[in-house]
């Protein structure tokens, strides 16, 4: 996850160099759909890893504050 971060951050200096330069905005938010893609991407690895280990304990455990903690992450993440 950490080189999925830092592959977004480099994106994300990439955009910001570009604006500096006064770049073509249609190159500037195609980079910024990298950026997004990225963080995306990364969000749903983190939500799957999650969901594969502390969301099956929380249930082993009748552990229902974990879930409902997920379900508000997954309802913000979406948005």
């Amino acid at each position: 996850m950490i080189n999925r971060l830092s592959r977004a951050a480099g994106h994300l200096d990439k955009v910001k160099r570009m604006v500096d330069q006064d770049a073509d905005c249609s190159d500037v938010l195609i980079q910024l759909a990298a950026v997004r893609n990225a963080i995306n991407n990364t969000g749903k690895l983190i939500l799957k890893n999650h969901l594969e280990h502390c969301i099956v304990h929380a249930i082993e455990n009748e552990d229902m504050d974990e879930i409902e903690s997920f379900n508000k992450a997954v309802e913000k993440f979406i948005k």
